[in-house]
């Protein structure tokens, strides 16, 4: 591991990393049915502008939190949560070559709308596969971090010569008819922004599926494609919970487009692919630890930065496999302002995963299976397993900036019959997409191979 440096000293970093890529339906009361029909239409807040053509809407009377009750410490803990979650779920997904990619901002809230709805030891499962706190606690922090995440970026700019955004928006799809609970779409109303779109799966699963599909893509800017394959929604799909994240912005120190040059960057495998280059020689905070060289770049947004991690030599694999929050905050902590020179290839790719498996490795496993599952308190019946989690996301990286996409959709069943000192990234490495204040990780990945 090279020496660690003093703070006047210049730092050279060049990035090119490689990474190793049944029961029966119950009747519902006639109490709870009424209830659902006494639903107010009334807005509940923020749920992603005009309601999508062909989908009737239902909202809970109870309008959208906008003032939260979640304190510095609940922020602080759920954040932990997240990332810890986001690390354990990196660690299941890493075995597959190739590059990696994904949200785990967007994965976590929408599980955590499904979470809103497990009891018992399905609940218990969630949590601890999750890492959530109790739900009087997450719901409200959830919130109070979406809404903070609204407030980034006033003013700054996006890598398009657009203004910046920063857009995380919920929307769930209930099979018509169907006798939901009102406390249930209360929690989405009050502290997702969350509408329910009211489609018919039963007798149009295809048409349902390309709605849902048209929504992600129009909150995606047209990035995100497909999210739900065909055959994936089924006549027995009662709800889908979808989230989407769409991210834009110019870094605050751009790379000169005149600067980029082709160069070598080591795969995984030694060999070598020729990429285009990005340089410039700027003030950024860098850091060097166990194993690694870091470095930070700020966004024209200040509270948004993208860090980029370079394993030493010959130690990508280690790394890989061993990144969690303590080696997170290793190398948060590591950082300090240094002059750079940064070498970072260009690099454009996309992830389409399927959760379902990692998920249950990590121990969330009843949610899963039709004869165990409890969501109960989405509708009062233990009719309801998760059928499946799907998630794609999309990232672009170059001299103006950053463009990122996300979406994931929670696919819910009902049950009836069983289914100058040098840092070049020229090999494999990780990165993050942050938002500081909350220590939210926003994005997580990795670049095996930048000319993929």
């Amino acid at each position: 591991m090279a020496t660690p440096i003093r703070e006047a000293a210049i730092v050279t970093v060049r990035f090119g990393l490689t990474f190793p890529g049944m029961r029966l339906c119950r009747l519902f009361r006639t109490s709870v049915l009424l209830a659902f029909l006494a639903l107010s239409l009334a807005s509940c807040g923020d749920d992603g502008g005009a309601d999508p053509e062909g989908a009737d809407v239902l909202r809970s009377s109870k309008a959208r939190i906008t003032m939260s009750t979640a304190t510095p410490l609940d922020i602080e803990e759920v954040g932990a949560g997240n990332r810890a979650f986001a690390f354990d779920l990196y660690r299941e997904l890493r075995t597959e070559d190739g590059n990696l990619f994904l949200s785990p901002h967007s994965i976590s809230t929408a599980l955590a709308m499904t979470y809103a709805g497990a009891e018992g030891d399905t609940e218990t499962q969630m949590r601890d596969a999750l890492h959530f706190v109790d739900e009087t606690r997450l719901h409200p922090t959830m919130n109070a971090i979406d809404l903070a995440l609204g407030d980034r970026g006033q003013a700054a700019r996006g890598s398009d010569e657009g203004p910046f955004r920063l857009n995380v928006i919920n929307a769930t799809w209930g099979q018509r008819g169907y006798p939901f609970l009102p406390s249930y779409l209360d929690v989405l109303g009050e502290h997702y922004g969350a509408a329910m779109y009211l489609l018919d799966f039963g007798n149009d699963p295809e048409g349902s599926r390309a709605i849902i599909n048209g929504w992600v893509e129009d909150q995606t800017e047209d990035r995100i494609r497909e999210l739900i394959p065909m055959g994936l929604i089924t006549p027995i799909t009662t709800l889908v919970l979808t989230n989407a994240i769409y991210f834009n912005a110019a870094w605050n120190q751009p790379f000169e487009v005149s600067d980029t040059r082709d160069g070598d960057f080591h795969r995984l495998d030694a060999s070598v692919v020729s990429v285009p280059m990005m340089f410039q020689d700027e003030e950024h905070r860098y850091g060097e630890g166990d194993g690694f060289r870091a470095v930070e770049l700020e966004y024209d947004a200040p509270e948004l930065s993208m860090v980029l991690v370079l394993p030493d030599d010959g130690r990508f694999e280690e790394i890989d496999a061993s990144i969690d929050d303590a080696m997170y905050t290793s190398i948060m902590g590591s950082l300090s302002q240094h002059r750079v020179e940064v070498t970072l290839p260009k690099f454009s790719y996309e992830s389409a995963l399927r959760l379902n498996g990692p998920l249950k490795a990590l121990g969330m496993t009843d949610a899963f299976d039709g004869g165990l599952a409890d969501f109960s308190g989405m509708d009062g019946t233990r009719s309801l397993f998760i059928q499946a989690v799907l998630h794609q996301a999309f990232v672009d990286v170059n001299e103006a900036g950053t463009e990122a996409a996300a979406a994931t959709a929670v696919i819910i069943g009902r049950v009836s019959i069983p289914e100058l000192a040098e840092i070049t990234f020229d090999r494999p490495f990780l990165y993050f997409i942050v938002d500081k204040p909350t220590g939210e990780l926003l994005f997580l990945g990795r670049v095996v191979d930048p000319g993929a």
